[in-house]
């Protein structure tokens, strides 16, 4: 990969943008669309989280009214119809959440290539009365159904010509209408911030690269490892930036024509400073400037040639389509999922074949073959050789990637010779949690970067009052993106415990700027600071909150570092603990999750594992709603062909029905149809290694929080490098919301925060995403359709 990477103007057009379909919102009912019929297919490639897409289709139709079928190998078992299109019913999809793959198959198929083959789906299609499909894949798929549909209405008269169908069968079938879902590890469908499948890739990839790592140091070892992404490079660059590479390689964006020799000095020099290992990631389709592969042999045949260093190569290959999927590819298979039927519902012969995306935090339907343009256009500028457009095609989220992944991986900061930097401090407040590592590392680094001077507060408020405040160097913070916890110490101490030594500290060792990292302490903080800068000039400097929480409770944000990986903690346990009764039939596993007064854990938790229902404090719920669910889960036991059942509840979803009250109630009123199991998981929720998310997030975050630092700096610092910090707007918190990032004032952030709760005021987004828990778990409920303001483009970064 070259040294330069040229970004585009800041706000100017995206190339060939993606406007989303105006949706209108609305409230969806139970039996709704009775009578339609609907299918579901995968094709293409298989990805991790196509069962939950799956499951989601066949629920979610179910609860519409609708008949809904599988069909089979996807396009062969169309054009083959018989066995290998099938209804499908409530318990079919029942425990196949947590698998990889597609439990309904997927398979090339030529013959659906040819008219032939169509005309013969067609007829099966129609025998079963099914208008209606939803299909799962990659480009290629989603552009043979958009075809098929423009063919549909020539199909059905020749199959009226030739007498294969009658009058009413054509009147009744006349159009068809699909939707598609893109399940593709590599992202390279433009239109989506993630496809189905890439996050768990993701997993697959650093959970191998997290091993590898103490055999390479072990030995003193360079490791090449081959990541897929034929003409897509988002798998090896988010793996670089997140496990800390040397160097990768990605179509996108090919190295210069002497890349051997500064590859080769790179990894001379940091073998002369000390370290003892290497790691090049190289993507499968990556290329040079002049259109010839690079394979990761000839990578290491440059490296063993010139360095002689004990190499070995890697190749992943299938391992990154396999194993569970991650709680982030779950979830968002069960959005799409739902958001794609509703779309077909609403679908008319006028409207243009939908794609389901997601663009920030929200499912929104596209369009297709506006998605597959803007996908091949990508293509059409890499043979061009014309790679800044490329990687502007791909999306600020790819192009920002990039930059983060240049600017972290120098091996020596740049030198500068002006003026000195300003001291930017960083420490946490609040309870540790997985990312907060990440998030100092890429602080420290984006400030050296920058000409500035990083400085660690160790241990929180109380390090800062017995003066634990040391400079950060460049190396110090090497390895730390892949390590749990905090490693500069955390407290849940508050400045209020003694404002006037704080603001002594912060004189004393020079602090100009400062970034607190953590949970609702650190948004008290930051704020008890900002309201008394009238008696302490001291505090009178640019700060900014960088949320990091498992709760995901902070205010101002929809999302905190920290919280994905404590998500994907509950959900791998709840995977063990269902599997622990493989064999034991009818057991009810009832487990509780922390988050304090926030239901985010449990919410998605149980999204993502398949939960029967969870309880939360923001959703009260009495006697009578706790045995309504116990009836329910006893007659899926009864009747639905289910033998386990899971119930997750947040540690204060209510006082007197807690955990130990919900075991023995289940107990005794369901002792002759299953056996109840209870667990608190505890502190487990936030060990563990940081997800490949919360690493990206943190990084991109703190590296926000420097530019901000510096821009405030510049506008209200004097020349004898006092700070003057007066206004709201110098104290702040960097939120993400929907699809970007923003600077809040915390004192506009007080506002719309529940301080007794320790949560935000008012609901929050991811309660509208409990109506499909609910539905899909064979409850009662309705549904509000998803979207967002068709004006806008979907071209966010929040998600990648």
């Amino acid at each position: 990969m070259s040294d330069q990477v040229t970004p585009s103007p800041e706000g100017s057009p995206s190339p060939l943008p993606i406007v989303p379909l105006a949706v209108q919102r609305k409230l969806v009912e139970r039996g709704s669309q009775k009578g339609k019929g609907i299918a579901v297919f995968t094709s293409g490639g298989d990805s991790q989280g196509m069962n939950a897409a799956v499951r989601a289709v066949v629920r979610f139709g179910i609860y519409l009214g609708c008949k809904v079928y599988f069909i089979k190998e996807g396009y062969q078992g169309m054009v083959d119809g018989g066995s290998c299109i099938v209804e499908a019913d409530w318990a079919s999809v029942s425990g196949i959440i947590h698998r990889g793959g597609t439990v309904i198959g997927s398979a090339r198929c030529t013959d659906f290539r040819e008219r032939e083959g169509r005309l013969k789906a067609a007829w099966n299609l129609i025998n079963r009365g099914i208008t209606n499909l939803v299909v799962i894949g990659g480009d290629g798929s989603l552009t043979g159904a958009n075809r098929f549909r423009q063919e549909w209405a020539s199909l059905v008269k020749e199959l009226l010509d030739t007498a294969k169908i009658d009058k009413e069968a054509a009147e009744t079938n006349s159009h068809l209408n699909i939707v598609g879902m893109v399940g593709s590890i590599d992202n390279d469908f433009c239109g989506t911030d993630m496809t189905i499948g890439t996050d768990s890739a993701l997993h697959r990839i650093i959970e191998a690269v997290d091993a590898i790592m103490p055999t390479a140091l072990s030995h003193q070892r360079t490791f090449i490892m081959e990541v897929m992404g034929r003409h897509c490079g988002y798998l090896a660059l988010v793996a670089g930036i997140v496990s800390e590479a040397d160097w990768v390689f990605v179509p996108e964006w090919p190295p210069e024509a002497n890349w051997p020799e500064k590859l080769c000095k790179k990894l001379g020099m940091e073998r002369e400073t000390g370290q003892r290992l290497n790691i090049i990631i190289v993507s499968e389709g990556a290329i040079d400037r002049e259109g010839n592969p690079i394979t990761a042999d000839a990578v290491k045949k440059v490296v063993v040639e010139r360095l002689q260093q004990d190499t070995r190569v890697t190749v992943l290959g299938h391992v990154q389509r396999g194993g569970a999927p991650s709680a982030f590819d779950r979830i968002l298979g069960c959005r799409m999922g739902a958001e794609a039927v509703l779309a077909l519902m609403d679908a008319t012969p006028s409207t243009p074949a939908a794609v389901v995306s997601l663009d920030g935090n929200a499912a929104v339907r596209v369009p297709l073959m506006a998605c597959v343009e803007k996908t091949q256009a990508v293509t059409k500028a890499m043979n061009e050789r014309n790679w800044e457009l490329a990687v502007q095609l791909r999306g600020k989220s790819f192009q920002r990637n990039l930059e983060t992944y240049r600017m972290l991986t120098r091996l020596k900061p740049p030198l500068h010779t002006e003026k000195p930097g300003w001291n930017l401090a960083v420490m946490h407040i609040g309870a540790p949690c997985c990312g907060m590592n990440a998030a100092v590392r890429s602080f420290t680094r984006n400030c050296i970067y920058s000409g500035n001077n990083p400085v660690g507060i160790h241990n929180g408020v109380d390090g800062l009052l017995s003066g634990e405040v040391k400079p950060i160097s460049w190396s110090d913070v090497t390895g730390w993106v892949a390590e749990g916890g905090a490693l500069l110490g955390t407290k849940r101490t508050l400045p209020e415990k003694n404002f006037s030594a704080c603001a002594e500290q912060l004189a004393k060792f020079k602090i100009q700027g400062l970034v607190v990292i953590g949970g609702f302490e650190a948004f008290q903080a930051v704020l008890q600071l900002a309201e008394n800068r009238d008696k302490f000039k001291e505090f009178r400097i640019p700060i900014v909150v960088l949320p990091a929480t498992i709760s995901n409770n902070v205010p101002g944000t929809d999302f905190s570092v920290g919280a994905d990986t404590a998500l994907n903690e509950i959900t791998e346990i709840c995977d063990r603990i269902r599997q622990s009764a493989q064999g034991t039939k009818r057991r009810v596993f009832i487990v509780e999750t922390m988050g304090g007064y926030s239901g985010y854990l449990a919410t998605m938790a149980g999204l993502a594992g398949g939960a029967d229902a969870a309880y939360i404090a923001e959703e009260k719920f009495g006697i009578q709603e706790l045995m309504k669910d116990l009836d329910i889960m006893a007659f899926k036991m009864d009747k639905g062909n289910i033998f386990r059942g899971l119930i997750l509840r947040n540690e204060k979803a209510n006082t007197n029905y807690d955990t130990d009250f919900l075991y023995r109630l289940y107990c005794e009123e369901g002792k002759d149809k299953f056996t109840v199991r209870h667990n608190v998981l505890g502190h487990m929720q936030q060990g563990g290694w940081p997800s490949p998310f919360d690493r990206n997030v943190a990084t991109k975050m703190a590296a926000k929080t420097v530019t901000w630092l510096i821009e405030q700096l510049t506008h209200c610092a004097a020349r004898d490098g006092t700070v003057h910090a007066e206004d709201p707007s110098t104290a702040t918190l960097l939120g993400m919301r929907t699809r970007a990032y923003r600077f809040q004032p915390v004192e506009e952030i007080k506002k719309e925060t529940d301080f007794e709760h320790r949560v935000p005021a008012g609901d929050q987004w991811w309660m509208k995403i409990r109506s499909i828990m609910s539905i899909l778990a064979q409850h009662d409920s309705t549904y509000e359709v998803e979207g967002l303001d068709p004006t806008t483009c979907t071209d966010g970064e929040t998600m990648g």
